[in-house]
């Protein structure tokens, strides 16, 4: 608990913004460590600027704050997960803006194998909502166990939410308030059925005020924690498309559905995949194939003349995390593995260039199957 409470405080801390505090996480490996160091900060990161080193002495009103969320989020069973906790969302880690701690009231796995972030118009058409009911229920026949997240706003988002719902599938929107209301409000019945088949997720504590800059800061968490973003329909500015933008930057796969070149409404759809922003998006069949989530085929045991290329230890590492699965995303390689994200991708370049391993879409990688008696 003492992990928790001090995350929180390091969150409120003036002058130490989320970029600031997943630094200082990362490199110290814990917000208890953190606090600790917080009056010598600069003997052990020396690059320490003046205005971090008087920002963290100043930090009564912090604590008086985590005190307050840690007695709400006790009384509301609300977990919350800070950076080093394995059920934080793992994706998220390797994005340099990722919240220290997050707050959750669900039961959904944030770390399941698949995740999907559909997002799109506040103001869809039935076009766009069609669009949600008939992928998502193409997807429950393909990936049945995927996890559908998107932010519980207006239009695409909360029918993404009710499809996944309705097809039996978890869901969890994040929101950009604390976790003592639901906004907007008319959604709050989709919250409380998600609650019990997915979930509610946030970085901001109770009594936070609706800002418009905390949805645009929210989105990218909903582009962070998943494997690809889906956009189902947007116009040529909005939300939708400044998730996309972060999606690109944390190098995940970006989809689109199109639309006609008359409809507002799908404007922003069209230019990004014009701009080679966003891949054309059709069906969920598809989708499922360029994402390399393909059934995986029985196992077989068949003996090859070729013989497996001399690795290195780290090369070793990547190949032993791919063993028994049909293939992984590099993220998930990347926190099995304990490397780097660069060195991983450093490291499938090589292991590709001696055949080892094949590179799917969606930065799936899977071990070339000639080289392996079992799978």
């Amino acid at each position: 608990m003492q992990e928790i409470f001090n995350a929180i405080a390091l969150t409120q801390i003036a002058n130490v913004g989320v970029i600031t505090a997943k630094y200082l996480y990362d490199t110290l490996g814990s917000a208890t460590a953190i606090m600790e160091h917080r009056n010598n900060i600069k003997d052990v990161i020396p690059d320490a600027s003046l205005l971090l080193i008087e920002s963290l002495k100043n930090i009564d009103n912090a604590f008086r704050i985590a005190e307050a969320e840690m007695g709400f989020i006790e009384k509301k069973k609300i977990k919350a997960l800070c950076l080093n906790d394995a059920n934080y969302p793992q994706r998220l880690t390797n994005c340099d803006d990722a919240p220290v701690v997050l707050f959750y009231y669900g039961n959904a796995d944030l770390n399941v194998d698949k995740v999907i972030s559909m997002v799109g118009t506040r103001n869809c058409s039935d076009y766009g909502k069609d669009l949600c009911k008939s992928f998502v229920a193409d997807l429950k026949a393909l990936i049945p166990d995927a996890l559908i997240v998107s932010g519980l706003a207006y239009g695409i988002d909360v029918h993404s939410h009710r499809a996944a719902l309705a097809n039996g599938m978890n869901t969890v929107g994040v929101v950009a308030h604390g976790l003592d209301k639901i906004y907007p409000s008319a959604h709050r019945e989709t919250a409380s059925k998600m609650i019990a088949q997915g979930g509610v997720l946030t970085e901001y504590i109770h009594n936070t005020n609706i800002e418009k800059s905390n949805f645009l800061k929210r989105n990218r968490i909903v582009a962070g924690i998943s494997d690809c973003t889906i956009v189902v329909e947007s116009g040529s500015h909005g939300g939708s498309l400044v998730t996309t933008n972060l999606a690109n930057s944390y190098n995940r796969d970006v989809f689109a559905f199109p639309g006609r070149t008359s409809d507002e409404k799908s404007a922003g759809c069209n230019q990004i995949i014009a701009d080679n922003k966003a891949q054309l998006l059709l069906n969920a069949e598809e989708f499922v194939k360029c994402m390399g989530w393909v059934a995986p085929k029985p196992v077989q045991q068949e003996l090859f003349a070729n013989e497996m290329p001399e690795l290195t230890p780290d090369e070793q590492k990547v190949v032993e995390c791919l063993k028994g699965v049909d293939n992984k995303s590099i993220n998930f390689i990347v926190n099995e593995s304990g490397l780097s994200y660069g060195s991983v991708s450093a490291i499938v370049f090589e292991l590709e260039e001696k055949g080892v391993v094949e590179t799917l879409g969606g930065a799936r990688i899977k071990l070339v199957k000639k080289l392996f008696s079992i799978f």
